[in-house]
């Protein structure tokens, strides 16, 4: 093999972008920064609570290319990746999974049907969980924000931090925070 086949074929191996995290058996993502857990949701939103962070569940399936954007363009970000591994306690549902989910008010369903009951059609979606558990409800209706679809960074961020600052309890709009942030020039 000539040299330059050698050079030429060592560049193209460059030029490809590295996945941001490893993929598991099912298919999706799996950063570091994901949760192992049971998926019980009162037990998910206790430890979040204990550990001081805010719980977000992230809907992904198999082949997503939205999905696969957040993991290599978005969650990659230093400031979002902070955010992210600081101050969030991260579950993972698989839009067509078969993993039991318990549900706030004890419901227990795979994650496929769960997806049905809590309204779930795209992904990704990000279902912000509120700071103290719901009596009872369900997820969905719990939430204290949700995010279907892939986004930029300005917007995930702005999003996640947000929820942190609990601009849903105010009466500025997302949307306007987010023209507002991003109209900032120190943000």
């Amino acid at each position: 093999m000539k040299l330059t086949t050698l050079l030429a074929a060592g560049f193209a191996a460059l030029a490809v972008p590295a996945l941001a995290s490893p993929m598991g058996d099912d298919g999706l993502h799996k950063p570091d920064w994901l949760r192992q857990t049971f998926r019980d949701m009162r037990e998910d939103l206790a430890e979040a609570e204990a550990e001081n962070r805010r719980m977000l569940v992230i809907w992904e399936q198999r082949g997503c290319i939205y999905c696969t954007r957040m993991h290599e363009e978005v969650f990659p970000d230093p400031e979002i990746e902070a955010l992210i591994r600081e101050r969030y306690f991260v579950v993972q549902m698989n839009l067509f999974g078969d993993v039991e989910v318990t549900d706030f008010d004890g419901t227990v369903l795979p994650e496929k049907e769960m997806a049905g009951r809590w309204g779930v059609m795209f992904t990704p979606t990000l279902m912000f969980m509120p700071e103290t558990p719901p009596e009872g409800g369900t997820a969905a209706e719990a939430a204290v924000a949700s995010m279907p679809g892939a986004f930029g960074k300005g917007t995930t961020r702005a999003l996640l931090q947000w929820v942190l600052d609990r601009g849903y309890e105010g009466d500025e709009h997302f949307q306007k925070y987010v023209a507002r942030t991003m109209a900032d020039p120190g943000n």
